[in-house]
């Protein structure tokens, strides 16, 4: 890597896990040891963070990933497809003689509801990451799945004045250490009410924000978003679309956000393009089919319906 590549700014570094989605859509969730015919089939890449570099990337900001995959085909495909969304490959972790990560989901016709088992046995470890080789980010996004990983370059982070984000879906491993290193943590209400024990977004997020000095978000499907920032408190609504696949669209959500964010939004505005970017992605089969900066505006343009 040469000299000037190291100090080269861009907009978001990301550091998360990197499946290949097989995705089917049928009529209903057969019984168990049923079987049924799919109607459409999605395969592509996912993970929160690659999904979300993708949304920023098509959004026409620049973007590098850190993930982890094995030199397998399907390593090989994830490769190519985030070479072919203009996302930066060359911090990406190929670990040899391993089986790339994979996640295999059922999408339900008329809902758009999604089902979704991971399969992965790849980890980053800290020492995977080389501090001096990489970019000087404004944004680090996380997932917090190799937590060692992500603190170790949350603190890099700050040291170098990048803000931090972090997302996280449901509770699989404690990741609270990382709360007070994050300016931004946007969360689903699955989380967020499993975490704190709390049975609505506001004061879930007041007990979040005991751990975390940031802005809070908590997203709640069609119930819209709920913020804390600088002690005043924001609501978004969620548009109204015809969900055909709702895998992503948190991961698109954020994609809006941090767009916002990065373009000097104030949280109203970061709410709405989040919103928007999340509908959008709903009417479409598939985690990395997420909207360019052109659709979401004229989106947002038409004034769509919201959800009560």
């Amino acid at each position: 890597m040469n000299r000037s590549d190291k100090h080269k700014k861009i907009d978001c570094l990301g550091l998360g896990i990197i499946p290949l989605d097989f995705l089917v859509q049928v009529a209903y969730y057969p019984p168990a040891g049923g079987k049924i015919d799919a109607s459409a089939l999605s395969v592509m890449g996912g993970g929160p963070i690659p999904n979300a570099l993708t949304g920023l990337s098509r959004m026409s900001l620049s973007t590098a990933l850190i993930a982890a995959m094995g030199d397998d085909l399907l390593g090989k495909l994830l490769v190519e497809e985030i070479k072919k969304e203009k996302i930066d490959p060359r911090y990406l972790i190929i670990k040899k003689g391993r089986r790339s990560d994979s996640a295999y989901g059922f999408v339900e016709e008329g809902s758009g509801r999604r089902t979704i088992a991971l399969y992965r046995t790849i980890k980053i470890n800290p020492r995977d990451i080389k501090l001096s080789n990489l970019p000087r980010p404004k944004l680090i996004h996380l997932d917090g799945r190799d937590l060692d990983a992500c603190i170790k370059l949350a603190r890099w982070g700050r040291k170098i004045g990048a803000l931090i984000s972090f997302d996280i879906g449901s509770i699989r491993n404690d990741v609270s250490p990382i709360f007070p290193l994050v300016d931004h943590l946007i969360v689903s209400d699955a989380y967020a009410f499993s975490f704190t024990g709390q049975k609505n977004a506001r004061a879930a997020i007041i007990k979040l924000k005991e751990i975390c000095p940031g802005t809070v978000v908590v997203t709640e499907g069609t119930r819209g978003a709920d913020a804390l920032e600088n002690n005043r408190w924001y609501h978004q609504k969620a548009y109204c679309v015809k969900n055909i696949d709702t895998t992503g669209a948190g991961d698109a959500f954020h994609a809006g956000y941090l767009y916002g964010l990065l373009k000097g939004f104030d949280i109203p505005a970061r709410l709405r393009y989040g919103a928007a970017a999340a509908a959008l992605k709903c009417t479409r089969l598939g985690a990395r089919n997420l909207p360019n900066l052109r659709e979401i505006n004229f989106f947002l343009k038409k004034r769509p319906r919201t959800y009560a």
